[in-house]
C-alpha cells in the first residue's frame, strides 16, 4: 500500500477512486468499483482513503502508545440460519427465506446513507475541534465530515448511476435466484420483517436522535448521536462478516443456486468494500477515547469514560436486542414459507436439528 507523507486530506482526495480496467455490471446493475487489469476487484473511493486510515492508525499508536478499540469477529455469533440449514431449505425447494434474508440485507445497507445526516456540519457540530480539549487535526476524527462519512454513505447507498451495497445485494439475490420477486412482493416481505422505514430518513444505528435516553448528557447531543451511531454501525459491520462468509459459501454451490458462482464473488467484493468502514470507525472512536471531551458547559470529560459508556451500551444492544430480533425475524420467514406444506413440520424439525450448538 502507498506510503503517505501527510495526515491531512481534502474531501475530494478521500472520495477518489483508482481507475478501473473495466466496469462491473451484474444482473443489469452498474456497480461501483470495478475490475483491475489482473482481474482483481477494485473497491471504490480507496485510492487515498485506505492508506490515509493506515497512516492515522500508525500515528495514533505513536502519539498515545495505545492499541485501537477492537470488536473481533470471534466475539459475535455465527450467521443464522447457518449454511447447513440454508442448504437444507434450498434442497427442499424452500427458497423464500434465503431470498428474504438477502433482500433485508440490501435494504438495511441503504440506511448507511443516514450517516451523512449525523456528520459534523450536519447534526453534529461543524466545529468538532471545540468538542475536544486536545488537537484533533490530522486525525480520522478531524476528517469525519471531510470525506470519510460521505465515502461510507456512498459505498452503502450508491452515488449517481453506480449502485452501492444496497443494490449490489439485490444483484446478488437476482443472480442467484433469477429475479425472484416483484416490487410488490418485496414490500410485503419487508413488512413481515419489520422494515418499513425509507432509507436515509434517520441513522443506521437505531431510533432517531433525540428519541432515546441520553447516555452522556454533558456533551453536545448531536455529537453523542454521531458517536453512538458510529459505534452501532461498527458492530453491525463486524457482525456482517459472518454473513459474508455464510453467503459466499452458500451461493458458491452451483447445484443450489444460479449464476455459476457470480453471486458469491459479488459478496466477496462487498466484503472487501466494508474493510475501510470498520477501520476508520474504530480509528476515530479510539482517537476520541484517548482525548478529553469538552462538555456543553465547558466541563472536561475523560474520553475513556465517554466512549466506554457508549461502547458498552452498544454491545448490550447488539447482543441482547438486535441479535435475538434478527434470529426471530429469520425464523419467522422459515415458518412462513413452510406453512401449508404437508411436510412442513418435518422440514422444520430437520432445520432445527442442523442449528449450531449454543
Amino acid at each position: 500500500m502507498e506510503t503517505l507523507d501527510t495526515l491531512d486530506f481534502t474531501e475530494d482526495e478521500l472520495l477518489e477512486t483508482e481507475p478501473a480496467a473495466e466496469t462491473l455490471v451484474v444482473s443489469g446493475t452498474l456497480c461501483h468499483g470495478g475490475i483491475r487489469s489482473d482481474g482483481s476487484y477494485l473497491s471504490p473511493r480507496t485510492a487515498v482513503r485506505s492508506p490515509a486510515i493506515t497512516a492515522w492508525q500508525e500515528n495514533h499508536r505513536a502519539v498515545f502508545g495505545t492499541e485501537l478499540l477492537d470488536a473481533p469477529i470471534e466475539a459475535w455469533p455465527p450467521a443464522y440460519p447457518n449454511v447447513a440449514q440454508a442448504k437444507h431449505l434450498l434442497k427442499n425447494g424452500v427458497r423464500d427465506p434465503i431470498i428474504a434474508i438477502l433482500t433485508r440485507i440490501g435494504t438495511v445497507e441503504a440506511f448507511g446513507a443516514g450517516l451523512r445526516y449525523l456528520a459534523p456540519g450536519a447534526l453534529a457540530p461543524s466545529d468538532i475541534q471545540a468538542c475536544f480539549e486536545e488537537d484533533i487535526r490530522s486525525t480520522a476524527t478531524w476528517h469525519l465530515g471531510r470525506g470519510l462519512i460521505e465515502a461510507h454513505a456512498r459505498d452503502e447507498a450508491g452515488w449517481g448511476d453506480e449502485a452501492g451495497h444496497d443494490r449490489m445485494w439485490f444483484a446478488v439475490r437476482d443472480t442467484a435466484f433469477e429475479h425472484p420477486v416483484t416490487e410488490d412482493q418485496t414490500d410485503l416481505m419487508l413488512g413481515r420483517m419489520g422494515i418499513r422505514q425509507p432509507p436515509g430518513s434517520q441513522s443506521a444505528g437505531g431510533p432517531a436522535p433525540g428519541l432515546e435516553e441520553r447516555l452522556v448528557p454533558a456533551i453536545d447531543p448531536g455529537l453523542e448521536a454521531l458517536v453512538r451511531t458510529m459505534t452501532a454501525v461498527l458492530f453491525i459491520e463486524v457482525r456482517a462478516f459472518h454473513l459474508f462468509r455464510w453467503a459466499e459459501e452458500l451461493l458458491a454451490d452451483h447445484t443450489l443456486v444460479a449464476g455459476d458462482g457470480l453471486a458469491s464473488r459479488l459478496v466477496s467484493y462487498i466484503r472487501q468494500d466494508e474493510t475501510p468502514h470498520v477501520e476508520y470507525l474504530r480509528t476515530a472512536l479510539s482517537e476520541m477515547r484517548d482525548r478529553t471531551f469538552v462538555g456543553t458547559e465547558g466541563e472536561r470529560l475523560a474520553g475513556g469514560g465517554v466512549i466506554g459508556k457508549i461502547w458498552d451500551h452498544g454491545l448490550v444492544q447488539a447482543h441482547q436486542v438486535r441479535e435475538p430480533q434478527a434470529r426471530a425475524t429469520y425464523l419467522g420467514e422459515v415458518e412462513h414459507s413452510l406453512e401449508g406444506r404437508s411436510d412442513g413440520q418435518d422440514l422444520l424439525a430437520e432445520f432445527h436439528s442442523l442449528a449450531d450448538v449454543a
